[in-house]
């Protein structure tokens, strides 16, 4: 199991990771995901509208199974690349019978963790 696992007792936590995995075009991209992609990319390799794309990344995102790299492009501007975010899912039943989801997520370097804050900031500007 990776660093920052994330356990979630919500109700809609769980449905949004069910119905992102039960998705085929949100499959797809969790599959080339595995290393950064822009939204182009994706368009390309998986062969699905760009509206849709957007749509599943939205909601691979509110599931919490793939992150959004912000950097900042050599020429000006800004290039979203979006990673798969988890290398495990897990759901359970506690001892209260509550359904349980749990996502382990790849552990990170340093730079990787100070590049998702910075990202972050970002996005508050």
């Amino acid at each position: 199991m990776g660093d920052d696992p994330a356990t979630n007792e919500d109700p809609s936590t769980l449905q949004a990771v069910l119905d992102a995995l039960d998705d085929p075009e949100c499959q797809t991209i969790l599959r080339e995901t595995a290393e950064p992609m822009t939204a182009k990319e994706l368009i390309e390799r998986c062969d699905i509208p760009k509206s849709t794309v957007y749509r599943k990344l939205d909601l691979l995102s509110t599931a919490s199974l793939v992150r959004e790299r912000i950097e900042i492009h050599p020429e000006g501007g800004r290039i979203t690349r979006y990673q798969r975010d988890f290398t495990d899912v897990t759901i359970s039943m506690d001892d209260d019978d509550q359904i349980d989801v749990e996502i382990s997520r790849p552990k990170r370097s340093a730079d990787e963790r100070l590049a998702n804050i910075w990202s972050k900031m970002g996005d508050e500007l």
